[in-house]
């Protein structure tokens, strides 16, 4: 593929070089992805499509992971509405205490704090809107945060795109009704979160250390990051021991993981459908009944 002239000026404007090649590569569902090198050898990584602002928000959420200084983030060099420019991480092996390491690192990410719940901005969830401002109590109350823009809105968006029936309405209920007791001894202040977690969204760089990609980044409770990293299996025993280690867990977090679970599987049902029907009933059942 050749780039658009005017994009390729701005990349070698920004790089300060001409680039030389580009490759595709694989991997990529929502955005087209490339490796460009320049001039001087120096690699670069490049996403594109044009999906309105979902790299400004990126980089954004990008830009703040880095603020802590923890775990590795790519660093932003350019970005626009069509596309975003970042370093290029090298993919290597993991170390022999990956696991070990990534946990006490996450655990740290996950000390960096706000005084509010949310984010300066709404952003992304795979490609569905995320939201992050908050409203009156919202900002400071993690419950009333998490179930309106989280839990309600991903209901309220499968109620339009015809996931709901009687049972999940009737289910979704009880839990509004419950959620409050649900999530009673957790309390805290607001922690740095990736928001989206998983084995797709952290590389092993060059290193053999974690790095951390693709982010839906907000101040949240850091009990909603964790249950995402378990959503499709989880990662080692090591990991989460780890990080239990550097940052203990409230009393309870095992309950409340499938409070946490049940926003992606709603996103989930949201983006790919009636797959996710009925873990999406199985989690507000183990809340209500």
């Amino acid at each position: 593929m050749n780039l658009n002239l005017e994009i390729k000026s701005s990349i070698e404007k920004a790089a300060g070089e001409e680039i030389i090649s580009m490759t595709s590569l694989s991997g990529g569902c929502i955005s087209d992805a490339y490796k460009l090198e320049i001039r001087s050898g120096k690699k670069l990584f490049l996403k594109m499509n044009s999906s309105g602002d979902m790299f400004t928000k990126e980089a954004h959420g990008l830009n703040e992971l880095r603020k802590p200084d923890t775990i590795r983030i790519p660093e932003v060099i350019l970005f626009d509405k069509t596309f975003i420019l970042t370093e290029f991480i090298s993919q290597g092996s993991k170390s022999i205490n990956f696991f070990e390491n990534f946990g006490r690192k996450f655990a740290e990410l996950h000390k960096y704090k706000s005084k509010e719940f949310g984010f300066y901005e709404d952003n992304y969830i795979g490609s569905n809107i995320q939201l992050n401002i908050a409203d009156g109590i919202e900002k400071t109350d993690w419950c009333q945060f998490y179930f309106n823009k989280r839990l309600l809105f991903q209901f309220k968006l499968a109620e339009t795109n015809g996931y709901v029936d009687s049972e999940i309405r009737k289910g979704f209920s009880s839990l509004e009704n419950r959620i409050e007791k649900i999530l009673e001894g957790s309390q805290e202040e607001p922690s740095l979160l990736h928001g989206d977690l998983w084995g797709g969204n952290y590389m092993v760089d060059e290193n053999g250390e974690a790095c951390l990609i693709d982010p839906a980044v907000y101040y949240g409770h850091r009990e909603a990051d964790l249950a995402m990293t378990k959503l499709f299996g989880g990662f080692s025993y090591e990991f989460y021991k780890a990080y239990n280690e550097c940052y203990p867990l409230p009393e309870g977090y095992d309950y409340r993981e499938g409070i946490y679970k049940l926003y992606h599987v709603l996103n989930h049902l949201n983006l790919f459908g009636r797959g996710y029907f009925s873990q999406t009933i199985s989690i507000i059942h183990s809340y209500i009944r």
